[in-house]
């Protein structure tokens, strides 16, 4: 792997994790000595994250990580609504195994564990299934591509929810519901259950964000959905 790529993959993934903060400061001489790369490699990579939406600039000649507040989070919304909509419809139009129904029993057992203990890494990595399923049935390429691009925004905003376990069991029930819709073949269905869903999950990083005393008062837009992945 190249030494940019590696900075790259290294940045964004703190940028996700929230190890690195809207606002930080990306400095290429700190970040440079950090990763034990030269200054070049890290303007390389820190160019491919602006071009990403995932830091922008600063004062002066300096960059940071981008912001993100609930204005951000809604405009990630209303896209993603857009997006993913189209993409569980063509996915029930087009898909052709028995993966969705597999994923339904998988997202139902789950809703039913959730009391017991869940496991949040796992029932995320489910969701995260659900997608590459989704993509791969509504064989779309523009489409997947726009997706995929959106995801690490998704990601990070994901952040800001509240992972409580009532919140999860719902999150898993609305994810059984998608998937079961897309493996009988109904489109309307599929398109209206993950709108339900996206519309849950925009509210529960709003609130999230809320929490944090970093959104002010939190006003959606009138006809904004909001709605994510896993949250």
């Amino acid at each position: 792997m190249r030494a940019s790529d590696q900075a790259y993959a290294s940045l964004r993934d703190e940028i996700l994790r929230w190890e690195l903060r809207p606002g930080s400061l990306l400095s290429e001489v700190d970040l440079a000595a950090r990763l034990g790369v030269s200054r070049t490699p890290v303007r390389e990579a820190l160019a491919r994250l602006e071009a990403d939406g995932l830091a922008a600039p600063g004062r002066g000649r300096t960059t940071v990580v981008a912001p993100l507040d609930a204005t951000d989070v809604v405009h990630l919304f209303e896209l993603r609504q857009a997006l993913e909509l189209e993409a569980v419809r063509l996915a029930a139009r087009r898909r052709t195994d028995g993966v969705f129904e597999a994923l339904t029993r998988r997202f139902e057992t789950t809703a039913r564990s959730v009391g017991a203990g869940l496991d949040v890494g796992a029932y995320y990595a489910l969701a995260s299934e659900l997608d590459v399923a989704v993509d791969a049935a509504a064989a779309s390429p523009y489409l997947t591509r726009a997706l995929q691009g959106l995801r690490g925004h998704v990601v990070r905003a994901r952040r800001l929810a509240h992972d409580d376990m009532a919140r999860l069991e719902r999150a898993a029930r609305e994810h059984a519901l998608i998937s079961r819709a897309v493996a009988e073949r109904d489109e309307a269905l599929a398109a209206h259950a993950t709108a339900v869903h996206l519309d849950a999950s925009l509210r529960n990083v709003l609130e999230g964000l809320a929490a944090q005393g970093g959104a002010g008062p939190l006003v959606v837009p009138s006809g904004a959905t909001t709605s994510s992945e896993g949250v």
